[in-house]
């Protein structure tokens, strides 16, 4: 535990470090080692609303700042991420088992989405409206929407809590933001830096918790204008219901399926390369993973040996030793996930290319590892081409039409992301306008980026991040008309 780069193990309430009111301890296990890395506090509803109460005091002071004045605090934490970008990238891998330059990467992404926001908080502007009436005036401004509460997944830890914290603050909001019960030392030591860069007591709070009785605060509170979740569907439509009681503001970033399509004038063997780091990122456990390979039948012979070949390089292992690509997955329930999907597809007629076990080797003794799987010859009916896979298998299918394949892609609830290669332009544009998801990456598998919307449609979610729309989500519009004198 002395080896662990962050100091604290509680909860961030009122600007201060404070242990839960249960007195329960959560133990945080490194899933490569399956040893226990820390014991930190996991309080209730009671510590939740405690949490709530402070935001809402420090609301009305934070609210008064200037839009300038805000940004100084969310540049001060970008610094302070950059500074600290090599221990918390340890922590990272550490609790969550991504490699070390994955983590990194992720790290000074969430720098990134502080400094965004600092600036695109200057920008929450209103209108000046032309009147129909010589005697009347009218114009729209800018109100923060209040208290938010915010939960946040495991598997990008640190980039989704700051997908929510950042633009919330900059908007003028306040927020209580819960990390998950699997990953909070990087949830503890985004607070540290928050701490650090002096940020007003209430302002931002973090609490740790079961996700059910956190919500449940989140959803009944009247102080809690606006709750941002990230995570399952499933999840995502019980807070849809228990929002309708106040009619509370909610983001949602939810399942994904997305559809990997490569068309023949594509190069197999550099596409293939590309959808191989893509698919095994992060194990697939990642929400715009690509899951259902679609290539054209005329190159799908070399796609796939290029992709097995490539697959079969790639080293599994601890994600703090060198040269590792692919750390464990978050934990045993994840692996079990994992090999029913594989052995559904298989039992009806899937050939495994490669992997589908777990390694052999003294070093995967402990640790929740599953091999890269490739799949081929895929039936309609297998699982992994409904259900949201989270996982490290990639399904190879054929086609041989544009239509056919636009239909086949958008035959999902799902709606969050979508690749796309090819070198004809006309091609890229029916596909960016047939494709039924709220990202679409024309040749780039990795597509996110803080300046840019980020959100999925149908049961993907509702609403978006980043960008100057992830602003809005903060805000409210007032119109003000005004009548002259005389």
């Amino acid at each position: 535990m002395s080896a662990l780069p962050v100091k604290n193990r509680q909860l961030f309430i009122n600007g201060a470090w404070c242990e839960s009111s249960t007195g329960n301890k959560l133990p945080v296990v490194n899933p490569a080692t399956e040893e226990t890395l820390a014991d930190v506090s996991f309080g209730n509803r009671a510590d939740t609303a405690k949490a709530v109460a402070a935001a809402s005091a420090a609301l009305p002071g934070w609210m008064k700042l200037t839009p300038y004045d805000r940004a100084k605090f969310l540049k001060k934490i970008a610094d302070l991420m950059r500074e600290r970008a090599d221990a918390i990238s340890r922590v990272m891998t550490m609790e969550q088992g991504k490699p070390l330059v994955e983590a990194k990467g992720e790290v000074m992404h969430s720098a990134d989405t502080f400094e965004w926001f600092a600036e695109e908080g200057k920008r929450a502007y209103g209108q000046v409206i032309p009147p129909a009436n010589a005697a009347k005036r009218h114009m729209t401004i800018k109100h923060p929407v209040g208290v938010v509460g915010a939960i946040a997944p495991w598997n990008f830890p640190l980039t989704l809590l700051c997908r929510k914290i950042a633009p919330a603050l900059a908007a003028g909001c306040t927020i209580v933001a819960k990390p998950s019960e699997l990953t909070p030392l990087c949830g503890i030591a985004l607070f540290e830096l928050i701490e650090d860069a002096k940020l007003p007591p209430g302002v931002a709070n973090m609490v740790l918790g079961p996700g059910e009785e956190v919500a449940t605060e989140f959803m009944e509170n009247p102080a809690v204008r606006k709750v941002s979740f990230t995570g399952s569907t499933r999840v995502g439509k019980i807070l849809m219901k228990q929002a309708a009681d106040q009619v509370k503001r909610l983001s949602l970033e939810l399942g994904g399926h997305a559809p990997f399509i490569v068309f023949p004038d594509a190069d197999p063997e550099v596409v293939a390369k590309a959808a191989v780091l893509g698919k095994f990122r992060n194990n697939g456990q990642v929400c715009i993973s690509p899951s259902r390979f679609f290539v054209h039948q005329d190159i799908a012979k070399k796609f796939t040996e290029v992709a097995v070949e490539e697959a079969k390089k790639l080293k599994l292992g601890n994600g703090l030793e060198d040269g590792v690509v692919v750390g464990p997955m978050i934990e045993q329930k994840r692996v079990d996930a994992t090999r029913e999907l594989i052995a559904d597809a298989t039992g009806k007629g899937a050939a495994c290319l490669t992997g589908g076990g777990r390694p052999k080797g003294a070093a995967f003794e402990h640790g929740y590892f599953i091999e890269p799987t490739i799949l081929r010859g895929v039936t309609p009916d297998a699982k992994i081409l409904t259900d949201e896979p989270f996982a490290p298998v990639m399904p190879v299918l054929d086609f041989s039409k544009l239509d056919e394949v636009i239909a086949a892609a958008n035959n999902t609830k799902y709606g969050l992301a979508a690749y796309v290669f090819t070198n004809d332009l006309s091609v890229a544009w029916r596909m960016a306008e047939g494709l039924e998801a709220g990202i679409i990456g024309l040749n780039d598998p990795v597509p996110a980026t803080p300046q840019c919307p980020f959100g999925g449609m149908k049961e993907s979610g509702m609403g978006r991040e980043l960008a100057h729309e992830g602003l809005e989500a903060y805000l409210e519009t007032k119109y003000v008309s005004m009548m002259l004198r005389g």
